[in-house]
């Protein structure tokens, strides 16, 4: 059985929920994965965003 190869594009930035850190391009498999983002640093506040959304969705009175 082969392993599944990771998607992505070396210049893509992603946050690893696996290892907690910013990795470029395809390192890690799309369900360990936020992103992509346009750059290292935007993707280093990856978890600050899901935080904003979630709070945003939390709120909003359409889903309530």
């Amino acid at each position: 059985m082969m392993a599944k190869q990771a998607t992505g594009k070396p210049g893509e930035w992603f946050w690893c929920l696996k290892h907690a850190k910013v990795e470029e391009g395809p390192e890690c498999p799309a369900r360990n994965r936020l992103g992509p983002y346009p750059t290292a640093e935007a993707a280093s506040h990856a978890l600050e965003r899901v935080a904003e959304r979630n709070e945003d969705w939390d709120t909003d009175p359409r889903w309530q």
